[in-house]
């Protein structure tokens, strides 16, 4: 009896799927049944090998071996996989084992994971694949039941793979080439630079700002107040301030009726956004959130860039509602708008993020206080999704007083709709009857001072919008992806710029501000137009859209990838004086026997701080230890001039006794040797 082997991304995910199958016997990174074998991998169980693995020259970082590109690629199994690894390797080649099925996510990195196992393992069997937005029980059970042949997602793996390797590529590449240069670790990144670039330009921006002073003149008419121009000098305000007999008339009055439409639902970058601008999570908490709420089955597919849901789907809207009313304890929209969220030709891979049955049915105080925040934002989402306009009146008057033009705006609201699930109360700024002409008495004036802001330091939220958008005027109207990275890899670009030192997240009061470091800034001034500007990742986007659909050749795409590389290695020159943008910040001790660099002090000892040298005096030498000999500064400084330095009471272990003697110490360029010379000091 043969069975079919259901490989899923992570164990949770697989235990939910095994109980939907009704597979029930726990073994070793596995669960059999009678029909089926689940098993899962850790994430990217298999990932690209390291640039040393090609050629054992690239383990030091070398100008002259630039570019590297591998003719055939390779893969590694990190060593806390690998045991997983040989499972499934074994799993796919038991002779009762018929298909394998990708039940990984249903997107373009879950295809890649899947498929590098698959391919690592040497596995010839069909492919069927589980293509799923829910992981509730019906959901899953549905799935399985209308599997696709696996040849159908070849495409989509194609552009997995043509991102990863030209990542690999460019990161390379482009990182090795920088560092080299500039004698720094400058991690590179067709997506991460920039991103890095546009929180740069916003720091120049709010430096280079001017602030001025600004004045206006504001009359008081007993129920409303009125606001004349801002003007430039304080004298032209004053001169605009009415005299006791001078009249003011409603020159203009106009009501218009204004409508704000229902905002879609979530996808995940806009979920992120507005969980840090209401709760200051971070982009990846957020993921974190909302991946751990889809795996607890209490919220669709996450890692999506829809906000509506499938025509189809529109019959269980209205449970949909309800399952939000009771998550988010509030009433009913009095009409629930179905066909207003719906709608297939905006949903690619996967619909907008919702709540499921299950959610409904779930005690939500039980939850993890970050995951009962971002479900609730989801339901509420959905609850604004399908209701009704706001709508209001607006009214403004212009005044004229003293020769002078002043303006006052009312609003008056006439149906709350979606509002009425906003945290905050809809108010209104009521003007009093008037009509043209009116004859109107100041009761008071002031003058009220100003100055101009610069902009904003970028949030989380504001940078992943910019993220969302870079690149769009250059784009083709049909571009599927426009912007930096994809929503489920925006959060990571972030805490990857923190994790190196590029960028710090500064808070002041309750707002937290991504702050461009001087590494970063140094690195955006060195950097070529074309690896900052996010046109090159919008393009990248572009045409792995195309490898997926069908319309472009794998092949084609990775030319150009390497062709840009050999472009960019062959041509880029160090910006002259950019010596002074790197500063250590540590004191210089001496020069490099080696390659004349800068030797400074670190907690291991002393070393060069060329990335392209290896030069270092290791305080943990057994020739040192073995002697009790402890370098310092002093003597490392005369070790680098002269190479030799008088040292009192050097400890024998032959004896035990202690002598004196000169400490050599010669450098062939590969290797750093210490020798003691018992001749005159």
């Amino acid at each position: 009896m043969t069975k079919r082997l259901v490989i899923a991304e992570k164990p949770s995910v697989g235990v939910s799927i095994a109980a939907v199958l009704g597979v029930k016997d726990r073994k070793d990174g596995y669960i059999e049944g009678r029909d089926y074998i689940v098993s899962w991998g850790f994430g990217h169980l298999c990932e690209l090998a390291n640039a040393d693995s090609y050629d054992e020259k690239y383990a030091k970082w070398s100008y002259n071996d630039l570019p590297i590109v591998p003719a055939n690629w390779k893969y590694k199994i990190p060593r806390d996989k690998y045991s997983q690894f040989a499972t499934l390797k074994h799993l796919m080649n038991r002779p009762d084992v018929s298909n394998v099925i990708n039940a990984c996510d249903a997107g373009r990195e879950g295809e890649l994971i899947f498929r590098n196992i698959y391919q690592m393992t040497g596995c010839k069997k069909p492919i069927y694949r589980l293509w799923i937005s829910s992981m509730e029980d019906n959901a899953i059970a549905k799935g399985f039941r209308e599997l696709k042949d696996g040849k159908e997602y070849d495409n989509l793996f194609a552009a997995a793979r043509c991102r990863e390797w030209a990542d690999w590529l460019v990161g390379i590449n482009a990182t090795r080439l920088f560092s080299v240069l500039y004698h720094r670790t400058l991690n590179v990144g067709r997506v991460v630079s920039p991103t890095l670039a546009l929180l740069v330009q916003r720091e120049a921006d709010i430096m280079a700002f001017k602030p001025e002073p600004f004045y206006t003149a504001e009359l008081d008419f007993g129920g409303f107040t009125a606001a004349s121009e801002k003007f430039k000098k304080k004298s032209e305000a004053t001169s605009a301030i009415p005299k006791d007999k001078d009249a003011a008339i409603a020159e203009s009055v106009t009501s218009k009726e204004k409508t704000e439409k229902a905002p879609a639902l979530y996808d995940l970058t806009t979920l992120q956004r507005d969980a840090n601008r209401q709760h200051g999570y971070t982009a990846q908490q957020t993921l974190d959130y909302v991946q751990s709420l889809y795996e607890k089955k209490l919220c669709t597919y996450p890692r999506t860039d829809s906000r509506y849901l499938t025509d189809d789907m529109a019959d269980g809207v209205n449970a949909i509602v309800s399952c939000s009313v009771g998550i988010c304890d509030v009433s009913a929209p009095a009409v629930v708008l179905s066909r207003q969220i719906c709608n297939s030709k905006k949903v690619t891979d996967h619909h907008a993020i919702i709540p499921t049955m299950v959610a409904g049915e779930t005690d939500i105080k039980t939850l993890p206080a970050g995951e009962r925040e971002i479900l609730m934002m989801i339901a509420k989402q959905v609850l604004r999704a399908v209701s009704e306009s706001y709508r209001y009146r607006e009214t403004v008057a212009v005044i004229t007083c003293n020769g002078n033009t002043y303006t006052a705006k009312g609003k008056t609201v006439l149906e709350t709709g979606w509002k009425a699930y906003n945290d905050k109360e809809q108010t209104d700024k009521v003007l009093p009857e008037l009509a043209d002409g009116d004859e109107l008495q100041v009761a008071s004036s002031e003058i009220k001072e100003g100055t101009t802001k610069p902009p904003s330091h970028y949030t989380e939220d504001s940078l992943l919008s910019a993220m969302e958008v870079a690149g769009a005027k250059e784009m083709p109207d049909d571009a599927e992806r426009k912007g930096l990275g994809t929503p489920a890899t925006r959060a990571g670009i972030i805490e990857k710029l923190i994790a190196t030192g590029f960028v710090e997240r500064k808070k002041a009061k309750k707002t937290v501000s991504l702050i461009p470091a001087q590494t970063g800034i140094s690195l955006i001034t060195v950097l070529p137009e074309q690896l900052q500007s996010p046109l090159l990742t919008a393009e990248w986007e572009h045409k792995l859209k195309m490898v997926e659909n069908g319309e472009l050749d794998a092949d084609a795409f990775m030319a150009e990838i390497s062709l840009m590389v050999n472009e960019l290695v062959k041509t880029y020159s160090v910006i002259k004086g950019a010596e002074v943008l790197f500063p250590s910040g540590r004191d210089v001790i001496g020069k490099c026997p080696r390659c004349g660099g800068d030797v400074t002090e670190s907690k291991k000892g002393f070393f060069c701080e060329r990335n392209d040298c290896r030069f270092g005096l290791w305080r943990d030498n057994k020739f040192l230890t073995g002697k009790k000999i402890n370098l310092t500064k002093k003597m490392v400084a005369t070790l680098l001039k002269s190479g030799r330095i008088p040292v009192k009471g050097i400890f024998s272990e032959k004896t035990g006794k202690s002598y004196d003697a000169t400490l050599v110490m010669t450098d062939d360029g590969a290797k750093t040797l210490y020798s003691l010379d018992f001749g005159k000091k």
